[in-house]
């Protein structure tokens, strides 16, 4: 079972057909105000790089972002990893965008003018949005200026920095997948907490069509298949057939670890094209589309679900 679940054990006793309360901890609870889901305890200030973290940013970028936190008391280093994520997928995308704003870590130059002194060590002179270590210290002192000084706003320091909940919601995902901490998520059953640990774990992993491959790549019902598989439920291999063989519960009734189903798009009408996983709080973590990767996605971006279905009435085993 993953580190990432606390089972709460009655007179400290388990039995196999106990169905255990548990807690996954992991997840976003709120995107925006102050919030467990954004303080910097949450995020891990001082919290060691986990390997998701290692594996994805490159180690001269690891390095500046936290240094640059520690300059902002309060601010998580995984934070400014996660915009740098989000904005040019650390460098790699450093294309001006349509606003004009520039560099790793997408500076409009007036913004970035505020805030690019004093020069940081391996900084350029005179500073420029387009070097990497002056762009995330002015990202670090940017974040400080609108909230995350002393982890009093992190959702709103992110939220200035782009000025969309979804834009908060992806930052912060990812955050919690470079330290391997975040808030907690109350799950109705621990084959529900297992499900979403599990998926929860694979933030990060890109969106790739008929993929089931940790790490690798998901689509979407790869995804839920994969979670529930590790808390010892099979599914059907897609959002169709598991929206036919499931337990459907009502809209009105859904708990985190039930699948949430979404009209087809360019699928067949009344069957599902997409189906991710909910957190409860209005948030489910999916494999969203292509060019995407596994993510924690607000549900007020998203169409109704057309329905819901909930895998832990099925039992182990099956």
């Amino acid at each position: 079972m993953s580190l990432r679940i606390l089972a709460v054990l009655g007179a400290g006793l388990v039995t196999s057909q106990a169905l255990v309360a548990a807690v996954a901890t992991v997840g976003l609870s709120t995107v925006l105000g102050a919030s467990t889901a954004g303080s910097a305890t949450a995020l891990g200030v001082d919290a060691v790089p986990s390997q998701a973290a290692r594996s994805a940013i490159p180690p001269m970028y690891l390095r500046t972002f936290e240094a640059a936190a520690a300059g902002c008391p309060g601010l998580p280093w995984s934070v400014l990893a996660g915009i740098g994520r989000v904005e040019t997928d650390f460098g790699a995308d450093t294309q001006t965008s349509s606003a004009g704003a520039e560099g790793p870590m997408q500076f409009l130059p007036a913004t970035f003018a505020e805030y690019d002194t004093p020069v940081p060590p391996g900084g350029a002179t005179p500073p420029s949005a387009d070097d990497p270590v002056d762009a995330i210290w002015a990202a670090a002192r940017l974040l400080c200026a609108n909230g995350a000084k002393g982890g009093t706003d992190i959702p709103g320091a992110i939220h200035a920095y782009n000025h969309t909940a979804t834009y908060v919601t992806q930052v912060l995902s990812y955050a919690a997948s470079y330290t391997g901490t975040a808030p907690v998520i109350d799950a109705p059953s621990a084959v529900a907490a297992v499900a979403i640990s599990d998926a929860l774990d694979q933030i990060g992993t890109p969106y790739v069509w008929g993929a089931e491959t940790p790490g690798v790549g998901f689509d979407c019902s790869g995804l839920t298949q994969a979670a529930y598989a590790a808390a010892g439920i099979h599914l059907p291999r897609t959002s169709t057939a598991q929206w036919t063989t499931l337990p459907h519960v009502p809209l009105r009734d859904v708990e985190p670890g039930d699948l949430l189903f979404f009209d087809p798009g360019e699928f067949t009408p009344g069957l599902p094209g997409h189906v991710g996983i909910s957190l409860g709080d209005g948030e489910m973590v999916d494999a969203p589309h292509a060019g995407a990767d596994v993510q924690i996605d607000n549900l007020a971006t998203w169409p109704a679900p057309m329905g819901a279905a909930r895998p832990s009435e099925l039992g182990t085993g099956q």
